[in-house]
């Protein structure tokens, strides 16, 4: 997975993660977790906020 892979990052998080509320992470974490995914293979310097923004758009989405 990359960063762009916004939907299925969202979805492996909501997995991961199934009792954390996705709007009240905070974008530390946020990066940290997906760094942290089974198959996650990215430079951690190409997340900015904007890619943070859309994965936790996506996470709570999927999680509702």
């Amino acid at each position: 997975m990359k960063w762009t892979d916004i939907q299925r990052i969202a979805e492996a998080l909501n997995d991961k993660f199934p009792d954390i509320d996705p709007k009240t992470i905070r974008f530390t974490d946020l990066h940290r977790w997906v760094m942290e995914l089974e198959g996650f293979d990215d430079d951690a310097n190409r997340a900015g906020e904007k890619i943070l923004e859309a994965i936790q758009a996506a996470w709570i989405e999927e999680a509702e």
